[in-house]
């Protein structure tokens, strides 16, 4: 990953973050809640993949319908990141692989 690179995503992850602080502040206070979940259980593919972005899709066509957030996602807020990431590899199944294996045989 060259110098260029890490701009890049530090260009990206800024206007993803100015989309997120468009959304009304229900929607910031839940949104902030899913990301912290999401980083700490999260999939291994997190920052390649179009999950963050989709949530922050999701939450502006909900604005746009006039919709409160927890009609969108219901009271269980874990519950509907764990159905989110249901497919998803995470670091997790890493560890769990990796302590259930035969020693010597963790990744590196």
């Amino acid at each position: 990953m060259g110098i260029r690179d890490i701009i890049e995503g530090k260009k990206q992850w800024r206007a993803h973050m100015a989309r997120v602080k468009a959304l009304p502040p229900d929607y910031q206070i839940v949104y902030k809640e899913i990301q912290r979940y999401i980083f700490k259980v999260g999939p291994i593919d997190l920052l390649d993949g179009p999950l963050l972005s989709g949530i922050v899709d999701f939450f502006e066509e909900g604005v746009a319908a006039d919709k409160g957030v927890l009609e969108l996602l219901g009271n269980d807020v874990a519950a509907f990141c764990d159905n989110l990431m249901k497919d998803s590899r995470t670091f997790a199944d890493v560890y769990q692989e990796s302590i259930s294996g035969k020693p010597g045989t963790a990744e590196k």
